[in-house]
């Protein structure tokens, strides 16, 4: 599993997202980028990024988080 971390400027990380594979979340996360500037990202209206500046990710949870309660590999197609 993977785990994607979001963060407005200055913010803790939040869970977000997990995908199956690493591949799947790199891709989804290309998709949702819409801009960066000095840092910071501006992602799509509706993705599991939207409303966050930054982004990370780990094959290991950063968190205490339960990740039953955010999307498990998002698409753009469940906009």
């Amino acid at each position: 599993m993977h785990y994607l971390y979001a963060s407005k400027v200055g913010g803790s990380p939040k869970l977000v997202a997990t995908f199956d594979t690493e591949e799947q979340l790199r891709a989804y996360v290309r998709w949702a980028t819409l801009s960066e500037r000095d840092g910071a990202f501006q992602f799509e209206k509706g993705s599991s990024l939207a409303g966050y500046h930054r982004f990370d990710y780990s094959s290991v949870p950063r968190t205490d988080e339960d990740s039953t309660k955010v999307d498990h590999n998002p698409t753009p197609s469940m906009l």
